[in-house]
């Protein structure tokens, strides 16, 4: 079994990362950790339901299918990590200077609102302490 707050852990020190790169002016990085950041504590969430998956793009599906479908979450949230990955692929495979500061600034304010709801929702349901 897997130990859900080591999920926290790292979503928490990928944003934390994220903020670091986008003061250096790195865009593209901010993105792509915040990205990472809101990932990691999907897998964690799917978790608790003991659903894995073998792709981003797998686990993007399984969320979207067992809490946004369902309702268990806000829809809201299914389309942030949607954009989020679809910011990451363009940051980490576009070459030049796609991302803005802007770009980078509103993902990291969506990544903190995902990582605080899905931190709140695995406490409420008794999933973490």
């Amino acid at each position: 079994m897997f130990d859900l707050s080591d999920f926290i852990t790292k979503a928490e020190r990928f944003l934390r990362t994220a903020k670091l790169v986008l003061e250096d002016g790195d865009y593209a990085s901010c993105v792509s950790r915040c990205y990472y950041s809101m990932f990691v504590i999907t897998e964690a969430i799917l978790l608790t339901k003991n659903i894995t998956a073998s792709s981003h793009k797998g686990t993007i599906s399984f969320f979207g299918q067992h809490f946004i479908k369902t309702g268990e979450l806000d829809k809201g949230f299914g389309k942030a990590l949607n954009e989020a990955y679809d910011r990451w692929l363009e940051g980490d495979y576009s070459v030049g200077l796609v991302l803005t500061k802007a770009d980078a600034e509103e993902q990291l304010k969506v990544d903190e609102d995902y990582i605080i709801t899905m931190k709140n929702y695995l406490k409420e349901n008794k999933f973490l302490s």
